[in-house]
């Protein structure tokens, strides 16, 4: 399991470098996203969109580096919530995909993060940490939790409020267009 963490650690530095400008995107105005010819070595730029999923990439000197795919989470009135970073893992490292996903500050920590794809049984994951935009939980899906989202239609994320201990709010997670961009995916070496 310590490799699942050392491959993850770079995905998750990729992950909270697009954090905050997603969750903040309300207060700003809108800029283009960079693209690979535009894009900086070490920055992540668009590479594809299918709504509501992005594949995002990371540039390196060679190009192309890691990739992932991401889906802003909404609540019912349309304001960003939470984010969702999922990434293939190289074989062998103990996870057939990783995930970083972004909640706000003031979700009460020990209840954790549950997600449940359509029907199955909700799991549950522990938050790592916490930073000044919001709380990070880095999840490990099996190959069988992988192909179920793959197959599925949508996932339901559920967090607590820190102040409101029996309020559940649970965010859903489309799958619709989840197995076209993930496949285009690259894992981080």
């Amino acid at each position: 399991m310590t490799t699942f963490f050392k491959t993850t650690a770079l995905a998750c530095a990729f992950a909270l470098m697009t954090a905050g400008a997603s969750l903040a995107q309300d207060a700003a105005p809108a800029k283009a996203a960079p693209t690979l010819e535009t894009a900086k070595v070490g920055e992540v730029y668009l590479v594809e969109k299918s709504d509501p999923w992005e594949l995002r990439c990371t540039k390196v000197e060679t190009g192309q580096g890691p990739c992932q795919v991401f889906q802003l989470l909404l609540d019912e009135t349309g304001g960003a919530v939470a984010e969702f970073n999922m990434f293939v893992i190289p074989e062998g490292k103990g996870a057939a995909a990783g995930a970083v996903v972004v909640v706000p500050l003031e979700t009460l920590l020990e209840a954790g993060l549950l997600i449940k794809v359509d029907d199955t049984p909700a799991k549950g994951y522990s938050f790592a940490y916490c930073t000044s935009y919001g709380c990070i939980a880095r999840v490990g899906f099996t190959a069988e939790e992988l192909d179920a989202m793959k197959s599925g239609t949508a996932a339901t994320l559920t967090i607590v409020p820190a102040k409101s201990k029996d309020v559940k709010v649970n965010l859903t997670l489309s799958l619709a267009g989840f197995t076209e961009l993930f496949e285009k995916t690259r894992p981080a070496q």
